[in-house]
């Protein structure tokens, strides 16, 4: 090294040691920085971006991560860092990558009871798996119903919001086909949907909004006699339902074992405890998988094959989800499937203890949500509420309702979470007024106001705001001063119909 490049070097280690001594300062300026910055006061600004997040491991978010235990969370760490760079774009360059995947695949297919012929892959969640779900069976109808020009599948009220996003990409209609009091799809509505454009039938088990399991079985038969195929959308119970099932809860048939039951989309990254993303998408058989594939023979930079969606695929998510399920194994899946329904009930039983609320449905699951029974109690505004104490609270529309999900990192959380809610209930019958404002006045708004295209016009402003140069952050409170006009008329709306409602009562 010549003494011009070690003074270099030598100046560089020295203003890296001045940097680390003084205090973090705000990284997040839009321009790459003239010089790296030291590897201290990096990790320090992005630790204090990080203390600005809602504390999953306390328990304070009822979706999004699934925390097992810190010692679960090292050992996924490790696996994971361990394939941090790998890329599964070719596994013959890394075939540990494919091992990986294919013991994967083969471990939940015997899961959900399929035979040998079940075939998969990975993909980077559920989205992905639901997404390319349609894309196969758009591409499957294509090759065996060449006269379907315009392709729909009937699903669900309930189902997922990813099936709205697969129909809008690979130009699929999607059917909604009502669901009973009881939250689960109505068997003889969707009968009466099926056309002759129809390429697929959809269930849940559970569905999101209130964790119950749609008819599969009944749903399999359908599908048989009209010779359509089935999916069911397991993403959320596919990790769970399985081992709820085997402790004796009266689980209903939901996957392989119906025979209509053509596919499966399940997350590991959920009730498997593996690390983001990773989910499976299962056949059951190599006839639908093959019309998942792409193959480019023509492309100057070689022949092309991909097997999902993305080209580049992180082994490392990969990897982790190949050691979480190993290292949890069944009786592991046993006991947390056990702890997570008993929770599940405690805390739905301290829900309906509280005046007010009471709990949707009859849960098939550890997932579940509650609503307001009394007309003073606005529960968006019980949901601000509890934010407001720290809580990461999702909402939920027709009907209006707070949704929980329950892992076995909750238990710690639940005695604090039902006497924050008890509180925040309180608070609210105290002022009533607080139904329009903050997130209360949008959320109450999109489940009132019937001019659907003027609520999605302003989230779609929220939207491009976030997105917008220098925006740094999302948020859906409505300030008053801040209104236009149509979310002002949409706010007098909301007053007016509440107003009609208890002059009614």
């Amino acid at each position: 090294m010549s003494v011009v490049a070690q003074n270099r070097q030598k100046e560089k280690q020295e203003q890296q040691k001045q940097e680390e001594q003084q205090p973090a300062k705000n990284l997040f300026t839009g321009n790459l920085p003239e010089q790296g910055i030291a590897k201290t006061p990096l990790l320090d600004a992005m630790q204090a971006a990080a203390a600005e997040d809602t504390d999953f491991k306390a328990g304070k978010v009822w979706s999004l991560v699934y925390h097992k235990d810190d010692e679960h969370y090292g050992t996924i760490k490790e696996a994971h860092n361990m394939f941090f760079s790998t890329n599964y774009l070719n596994p013959m360059a890394f075939k540990s990558l494919k091992q990986f995947e294919t013991d994967v695949v083969r471990m939940s297919a015997n899961m959900l009871h399929g035979d040998e012929n079940v075939v998969g892959t990975m993909t980077s969640g559920g989205t992905e798996s639901i997404l390319m779900a349609i894309k196969t069976y758009r591409d499957y109808a294509r090759k065996k119903r060449p006269w379907v020009r315009r392709p729909n599948m009937i699903v669900p009220e309930t189902v997922h919001v990813a099936f709205e996003k697969a129909a809008k990409y690979f130009d699929v209609k999607i059917i909604r086909a009502p669901i009973g009091k009881d939250f689960r799809a109505d068997l003889a509505a969707t009968r009466k949907l099926i056309n002759r454009n129809t390429i697929l039938l959809v269930g849940s088990a559970p569905s999101y909004p209130q964790g119950v399991i749609d008819p599969i079985a009944e749903l399999g038969k359908l599908a048989q006699e009209k010779k359509l195929p089935l999916h069911v959308d397991a993403c959320l119970g596919g990790f769970m339902l399985p081992f709820v099932k085997e402790l004796g809860y009266p689980v209903p048939d939901f996957d392989f074992a119906v025979p209509g039951v053509t596919s499966i989309s399940a997350d590991v990254h959920k009730y498997g405890y593996a690390a983001k993303g990773a989910s499976v998408i299962l056949y059951r058989s190599m006839d639908y998988l093959r019309h998942q594939f792409l193959i480019v023979s023509n492309w100057s930079g070689g022949v092309y094959a991909s097997p999902a969606l993305l080209g580049t695929r992180a082994g490392s998510a990969i990897a982790a989800a190949w050691a979480s399920m190993q290292t949890i194994g069944k009786q592991g899946f046993l006991e947390m499937a056990d702890k997570s329904m008993q929770l599940a009930r405690d805390m739905m039983d301290g829900v309906n203890a509280i005046d007010g609320l009471q709990v949707l449905g009859e849960p098939d699951m550890c997932v579940f949500s509650y609503h307001s029974t009394d007309p003073e109690v606005n529960i968006f505004a019980v949901g601000d509420q509890m934010e407001a104490r720290g809580w990461s609270i999702n909402r939920q529309q027709h009907p209006d309702a707070l949704h929980a999900m329950v892992t076995v990192n909750h238990e710690q959380a639940i005695p604090r979470y039902l006497a924050d809610l008890k509180a925040s209930v309180a608070e609210v019958k105290r002022n009533p007024d607080l139904a329009y404002e903050g997130s209360a006045a949008m959320y109450g708004m999109v489940s009132k106001v019937p001019l659907k295209g003027m609520i999605e016009k302003n989230v779609l402003a929220m939207m491009e705001q976030s997105y917008a140069p220098g925006a740094a952050s999302l948020s859906v409170a409505v300030d008053e001063g801040e209104q236009d006009l149509a979310m002002k008329l949409g706010t007098r709306f909301v007053k007016l119909v509440d107003w009609f409602r208890n002059r009614g009562r």
